[in-house]
């Protein structure tokens, strides 16, 4: 459906073709297609850029590290520890405020529905309270997309992909600001309260992220304040720690499983790891889940008492009623097979919808317009299965908290709105503990149906919301229709409990859409508060990822990979042992002398085309026999700080007498180095020279040109690098791996296919 043209075709990225290529879209697009943004899943965007994870070793740095004695080194591991506890205190105050405030406002549309509803079916006149339940939905909607669409778009979805990418080291912008995590709060209350097929459990990954990386740094860029508080952690190595705890935590609140937190943080995200850390992300997750259970225990009125562990609570389940036997492991097993497929199915779906989205739905008008339309039609589905449905239940011994009476005799209540009438976390616990025979086969098998279609459509709206909720609903519902359907071939047997086959049913439909298998095992095992379990949702997630990834990628690699990212993951291609570094490098490299012309490194620096961020250090000799050989690296933003200090001499003989720079100056920079149009330099100024001795950092990783790739990527990949020098065998630069030359080559349904580098 798209003309060749429209599509950005650059090879290897030389300056001239890129340029007319453009210069060729820009004439053609207008006339073609004014309302629709083409969007091609096979390119790289060139707008993301990498964290420096590894730390620049200058002198300044070596100097500072050796004025620290062992006390100085003692403070800073105890301000660690310090600021894990807060990560974990905030995530779950955070966790807490987002319950109660769903809790509060949810009841009161419910109340408000269902007296509307029981008085109108005494007299007829039901459309008025599906106008009602509708009209309430889309603007409680409404307002949550307003505030994601119009002030801050980072905080649209769950928010894990962009966190996936962020602790894979990829900067992607704005993910973790004070803004984006008010507006992700406000945005997942009013999605929830809202009645959209979402949970809250994906945004709290996010905003303990966002806390982490806030309170790490000791200042609000939002607020523009400076608590001139832990400077020391004020770069990328240390930030990017911090975020993989607060990720942690976030799970943990969410789940009540501090062991799954940080096997999340393991799994998904970090790709730097050590046990110091490991120690500091459980600490964090453990504090955060106390918090929440303390908080929640004084808010429910019995403040000893500390048993409500996270956001969502399977509750217990007996070993003894719900024990398992052998005979049920292959139809476990079965199960994890349905839920791979039907995991599957629903990525697929929701690839399609992500791709129109991207085409034609990106004015932030009409996303706010499809957020609204979704809002009504699930009100006006929820609303439309209700009342057809003619699954009455006996009121008395069942726990439901908005009974609707509909039809029904006096009494009874209507089952299908126990699904539909609730939060869906309330639902889901009520399809794991109803008793034997509280619901309709036909009943769940119609709410999957529709459940299905409409989480699919919802995943990916510009509200913050996320997709644990919805899959475990999915899968509960089908899982508990399965074991009813169980008990009834085998004459209802004692080992046939519904309840039981919810809970594996769920299993497989998670893990057939997110297709985590180890922190899933885990946290369904915490959240159940039972580890019988531990081994039949392990098979079924393993069976789950297996079946699913045969046909597609996870929900979240994919939404990763729609949006372009260079992302690496933890091995290269497995056919690329033929390629080597001199085929996978980009070239020319832009290098500097050790001594430069002021003049030069401006120009260099304001050339939009070429906009690299790491500049290997030559020696300067004017003697052209010698070899210039690698002396260094130098990143753009510590030129950036050098020109701004103005630090540089008139003739490159004179020695440098004024102020030297301390490493604050370049943390005081951080994170957001102006850009070089900001830095004025007069023409005078333009002929001193300036000195990069001490601030490059004079060991700079390399690599010979005739390394594969697979090792290339190993040495990238471990130590979190953004710039690796390649060099010939007299030292001479070469070329230059970066993040997207590496996560250009990816294993296609052909073998191995080469992504083509895109400008937006």
């Amino acid at each position: 459906q798209l003309t060749p043209s429209s599509f950005l075709r650059i090879g290897q990225l030389s300056n001239v073709d890129l340029n007319e290529d453009i210069h060729e879209l820009e004439t053609e697009l207008p006339r073609q297609h004014p309302n629709e943004i083409p969007h091609n899943e096979k390119l790289l965007s060139l707008k993301y850029e990498s964290l420096d994870y590894d730390n620049s070793e200058n002198q300044l740095f070596l100097e500072e590290e050796r004025r620290i004695n062992h006390t100085a080194f003692r403070t800073v591991e105890i301000k660690r520890w310090v600021i894990c506890g807060m990560i974990g205190i905030l995530t779950g105050l955070v966790a807490c405020f987002i319950d109660i405030v769903v809790e509060n406002l949810a009841g009161l549309k419910y109340r408000v529905v269902k007296d509307n509803i029981d008085k109108f079916t005494a007299k007829g006149g039901l459309s008025f309270s599906l106008l009602l339940w509708a009209t309430l939905n889309a603007s409680v909607v409404m307002v949550g997309s307003v505030i994601v669409a119009f002030i801050e778009p980072v905080a649209a979805g769950s928010g894990i992909p962009q966190i996936k990418c962020y602790l894979n080291g990829v900067k992607i912008p704005h993910v973790v600001r004070l803004k984006t995590l008010v507006i992700k709060v406000c945005g997942v209350i009013l999605s929830v309260v809202g009645g959209l097929a979402v949970g809250k459990e994906g945004p709290m990954i996010h905003s303990g992220a966002v806390i982490a990386a806030g309170i790490s740094q000791g200042r609000s860029t939002s607020l523009k304040r400076d608590f001139k508080i832990f400077e020391y952690f004020r770069r990328d190595t240390e930030k990017r720690d911090f975020v993989s705890a607060g990720a942690a935590a976030g799970v943990s609140a969410a789940f009540g499983a501090p062991v799954g937190g940080v096997l999340f943080s393991l799994e998904e995200g970090a790709s730097f790891w050590n046990q110091f850390l490991t120690w500091r992300i459980f600490f964090a997750s453990m504090i955060s889940t106390f918090t929440l259970n303390s908080v929640l225990s004084v808010y429910h009125g019995n403040a000893w008492d500390l048993s409500s562990p996270g956001l969502i609570n399977f509750g217990r389940f007996d070993s003894e009623k719900m024990g398992y036997t052998i005979q049920e492991i292959p139809i476990f097993i079965f199960m994890g097979v349905v839920g791979g497929i039907l995991g599957a199915l629903f990525n697929a779906l929701n690839y399609w919808l992500t791709m129109f989205r991207i085409r034609y739905i990106h004015r932030p008008c009409l996303q706010v317009v499809e957020a609204m339309l979704v809002a009504a039609v699930t009100a006006t589905v929820g609303f439309v299965m209700i009342y057809c449905s003619r699954d009455c239940q006996p009121i008395q011994g069942s726990s439901v908290a908005y009974p609707l009476q509909l039809f029904c005799a006096d009494g009874e209540y209507n089952s299908m709105a126990t699904a539909f009438f609730n939060t869906p976390e309330k639902s889901v616990v009520n399809l794991f503990h109803d008793p034997p025979g509280s619901y309709n086969p036909m009943t769940l098998g119609m709410f999957t149906l529709m459940y299905f279609f409409l989480a699919c459509w919802t995943y990916g709206l510009t509200v913050s919301a996320g997709v644990f909720i919805p899959s475990l609903l999915i899968g509960a519902a089908w899982g508990r229709l399965f074991g009813i359907s169980l008990s009834y071939l085998t004459k209802g047997s004692i080992w046939a409990d519904p309840g039981k086959y919810a809970l594996m049913g769920a299993a497989a439909q998670l893990g057939g859409i997110v297709r985590m298998t180890l922190s899933l095992t885990v946290i369904m095992m915490e959240a159940t508060g039972n580890v019988t379990y531990g081994f039949p949702i392990m098979l079924v997630l393993m069976t789950a990822k297996i079946v699913g990834d045969y046909f597609v990628e996870g929900l979240y690699d994919m939404h990763i990979q729609l949006q372009s990212v260079p992302f690496l993951h933890w091995e290269a291609p497995v056919t690329s042992h033929s390629l080597t570094a001199r085929e996978v490098m980009s070239t020319p490299v832009t290098c500097l002398r050790r001594i430069e012309r002021v003049g030069t490194v401006v120009d260099i620096l304001s050339d939009t085309s070429s906009n690299h961020n790491g500049f290997p250090v030559v020696e300067s000799n004017p003697d052209t026999t010698q070899v210039a050989g690698l002396r260094g690296l130098i990143l753009r933003s510590q030129l950036i700080v050098l020109l701004k200090h103005k630090v540089f001499v008139e003739r490159a003989n004179l020695s440098l007498v004024q102020r030297r720079l301390k490493l604050k100056d370049f943390r005081d920079a951080y994170p957001r180095f102006p850009p070089i149009q900001s830095i004025h330099v007069s023409q005078d100024e333009r002929e001193c020279m300036i000195d990069l001795s001490e601030f490059m950092n004079p060991s700079p990783y390399t690599v010979p040109q005739e390394a594969s790739l697979p090792r290339v990527f190993k040495l990238f990949r471990a130590l979190g690098l953004r710039h690796l020098v390649v060099v010939d065998n007299r030292n001479e630069v070469v070329g230059m791996v970066t993040r997207k030359d590496l996560a250009r080559y990816r294993l296609g349904k052909e073998g191995l296919e080469e992504l083509s580098l895109a400008q937006t």
